[in-house]
């Protein structure tokens, strides 16, 4: 039987109908899961919500057989697992319990030391004698982009050109810009 068939007969009261469909796609759907969430029972839990959804859905009249029931499956399970992981970054907070001290104390969280600031003023004074080697329609862009903090349509506005044209030289100024930190051996790591 088709897994359309099948789901005609469950959504009919046949119970087994759905055990059949549970048992053709439960390693496949568990799988793609895992492979989302990196968590065995995380998995299972959204596996077994994914397919709590799919018997609402079904026995509510609200499966579409239009398109695979497998692919429906994945929708559910790859919906559920975005929903939630939307949830739990919003309402995620660190606990200074759940903080080793070491972690608090550390210079990546403190405020920028003046030799931090040197280095700085340093890495940027040699990125803006860089753009001298840039042609002028580069150079023009990286300047008001990133010196001047324009949009891409403010600088496609102020120098005349289509956005796709700014971002084009936008991004052909920074592969001239790589190629020039190689070539004149500066380090921008600090």
């Amino acid at each position: 039987m088709t897994d359309h068939e099948l789901v005609e007969l469950y959504e009919k009261g046949n119970d087994s109908a759905f055990d059949i469909l549970l048992g053709r796609h439960q390693a496949y759907i568990y799988s793609y899961i895992l492979f989302l969430v990196k968590d065995s029972d995380v998995a299972n839990d959204f596996f077994q919500e994914t397919f709590h959804r799919a018997i609402v859905a079904i026995r509510s009249h609200k499966y579409q057989t239009s398109g695979k029931f497998s692919a429906w499956l994945m929708r559910i399970a790859h919906n559920l697992v975005i929903d939630k992981s939307r949830e739990s970054e919003t309402n995620y907070t660190v606990r200074e319990n759940q903080v080793k001290p070491k972690a608090l104390n550390s210079l990546r969280l403190s405020e920028a030391t003046r030799e931090d600031e040197i280095i700085d003023h340093q890495k940027r004074e040699s990125i803006r004698h860089l753009l001298d080697y840039l042609p002028t329609p580069q150079r023009e862009v990286v300047i008001m982009r990133f010196y001047d903090d324009l949009s891409f349509k403010e600088i496609a506005q102020q120098t005349g050109v289509s956005i796709n044209t700014s971002l084009g030289r936008m991004r052909y100024a920074l592969i001239n810009l790589r190629k020039l930190i190689q070539e004149k051996q500066i380090s921008l790591v600090g």
